[in-house]
């Protein structure tokens, strides 16, 4: 607590500063002013959260300080006054001001010292309050933009971001923060998973500094546990010598210096005003579920991603009906024919970039309704995921004819195992290949592949229906064998961690401890009764 005496009489301010020990009490004297006038200027450029004045001093008296600093709202420190007369209008007028206390001179140590820990007491709370407070209007700021975002809000939540979120003059964007490779992810636990959220929180909080109230990890409905988002505003690349090119790309870069995996960002269109958020939120997720479509960056513009050429871009339509219907039938000679029309019909066409682009992203969109069709409960989401793992793996986007017959090939029986997945149940099967291949290595992505669905849709319903992760749930079953085992057999642990799936006896005893909370001798001594 920082600490103001003000006195004219010199050895009254000596007294004072070793009467106590200060910085016993956590306490530091941070200024001994002669007069109530030079407190005042102190005051006006320095904090304190404590003053202890003499009433009776020349130029300016303790009462007239203390009118001036309440009055003229400089300080909320706390204020005891000294006097060498024990007269009541004086006390009346200093609690008129707010005055913690009066003391009559001489003062007594105890006296003062049971003021001191009086107004630290009383300080902890006033800041605890203001740090509440901080926080509650820190909730209600993000509230606020998340409806902007949503395009929900009225107008007495955008002027309250308006008044306490700086936006510069210039225009604003959402910038979504995602993984690049999703998939690299899958087989992390929900603890894992958490830990690099909060890391990619932590650094992006770190290079926004006094912009950190535009960053958010709690956000919308669409975010994955491992992602976060901002409102970037043109002012922040500005102050940095910087375009928006090289904000975003700086901006990535030095998230990727501290997270294991490769960060990407999503910009959303530019909008001028901040009622328009929504419409560069929508833009983000729009290049979010079609990144997969486009060669792997760092950054997504959303300007950049959607722009085609100025010439007429013409849509083969027919063509791309065509080939839609003979994958929806599993009809390979057909969808062998309807690539060979499509592809000649952009040739004749010029077989430009842009007309390749635009008739890819129609195919593959018209692709995932297809797919939704089989389950209306499927995340379109997670079909985009499925297909961008294969488009970019086997050069569709680049014009290959004979990469496009296979992949619609394989998308047409993934559509038929799809069909079987939702008549039986696929977590049926996954439940089944833990229990007769837990010791192997196994993994969801592995198990997708087998059953023909997209990683990490399969990783959603899992957790939806076992409250954890597919990781966390394999680790669970292989201890529980474990315990089993050591109870029933005399085997060495080393041999029973093997067994279970754990080459790593001294990996498998820290899970188990974290599983059983003991050692597997100690569960083997005590019959298996844990504490």
């Amino acid at each position: 607590m920082k600490v103001l005496l003000v006195d004219d009489e010199p050895f009254i301010l000596q007294g004072l500063s070793v009467l106590i020990d200060w910085a016993a009490e956590g306490c530091e004297i941070v200024k001994m002013a002669s007069n109530g006038k030079e407190a005042l200027l102190y005051l006006e450029d320095h904090e304190a959260d404590l003053v202890i004045t003499d009433i009776k001093m020349p130029v300016m008296s303790g009462l007239e300080l203390l009118e001036q600093i309440r009055g003229r709202q400089i300080s909320d420190a706390f204020f005891i006054i000294l006097s060498g007369y024990n007269d009541f209008s004086y006390a009346q007028k200093a609690i008129r001001y707010a005055c913690m206390d009066y003391l009559v001179k001489p003062v007594q140590k105890e006296a003062l010292l049971e003021l001191i820990r009086k107004a630290k007491s009383s300080l902890a709370v006033t800041e605890q309050n203001a740090e509440n407070e901080r926080r509650m209007q820190e909730m209600q700021l993000k509230q606020y933009i998340i409806a902007l975002l949503r395009g929900k809000q009225n107008e007495e939540e955008l002027k309250y971001v308006k008044e306490r979120l700086r936006l510069g003059d210039g225009g604003l964007r959402y910038i979504h923060i995602s993984m690049q490779n999703i998939s690299d992810i899958e087989e992390l636990s929900d603890s894992e998973l958490q830990v690099i959220r909060s890391q990619m929180y932590d650094y992006a909080m770190e290079i926004l500094e006094d912009d950190g109230s535009h960053l958010f990890r709690e956000l919308l409905d669409y975010e994955e546990d491992y992602e976060i988002g901002f409102v970037y505003a043109d002012y922040m690349a500005a102050e940095r010598m910087m375009d928006r090119d090289e904000f975003l790309l700086w901006f990535a870069e030095r998230m990727n210096e501290h997270i294991d995996f490769s960060v990407i960002l999503l910009a959303g269109k530019r909008v001028e005003e901040p009622n328009k958020l929504s419409h560069s939120y929508s833009a983000a997720c729009a290049l979010r579920s079609s990144k997969g479509f486009r060669q792997e960056k760092t950054v997504y513009c959303y300007e950049e991603e959607m722009q085609v050429g100025e010439g007429k871009i013409v849509l083969c339509k027919q063509s791309l009906d065509h080939l839609i219907t003979a994958v929806e039938q599993n009809d390979v000679n057909g969808i062998h024919g309807s690539v060979d029309e499509l592809f000649q019909e952009m040739e004749n066409l010029g077989m430009a970039r842009d007309l390749v682009t635009i008739n890819t992203n129609y195919l593959l969109f018209q692709l995932i309704q297809l797919a939704v069709e089989q389950d209306e409960t499927v995340d379109q989401e997670e079909v985009m995921q499925y297909i961008s793992e294969n488009v970019f793996d086997t050069g569709i986007t680049r014009g290959s004819r004979a990469h496009l017959r296979r992949f619609a090939c394989d998308y047409a029986v993934y559509l038929i195992q799809l069909r079987k997945n939702v008549s039986r149940g696929i977590l049926q099967d996954i439940e089944r290949e833990i229990k007769e291949h837990f010791a192997d290595n196994l993994t969801l992505r592995d198990l997708s592949k087998k059953y023909f669905v997209n990683s990490s849709y399969l990783g959603q319903i899992f957790r939806k229906k076992y409250g954890q992760s597919f990781k966390d749930y394999l680790c669970e079953y292989r201890i529980n064998e474990a315990a089993q085992e050591l109870l029933k057999t005399d085997k060495k642990i080393s041999q029973i961690a093997e067994e279970v799936g754990y080459r790593d006896t001294d990996y498998f005893i820290s899970k188990f401890i974290e599983q059983k909370g003991c050692t597997p001798s100690k569960y083997r001594k005590n019959a298996g009764v844990t504490e």
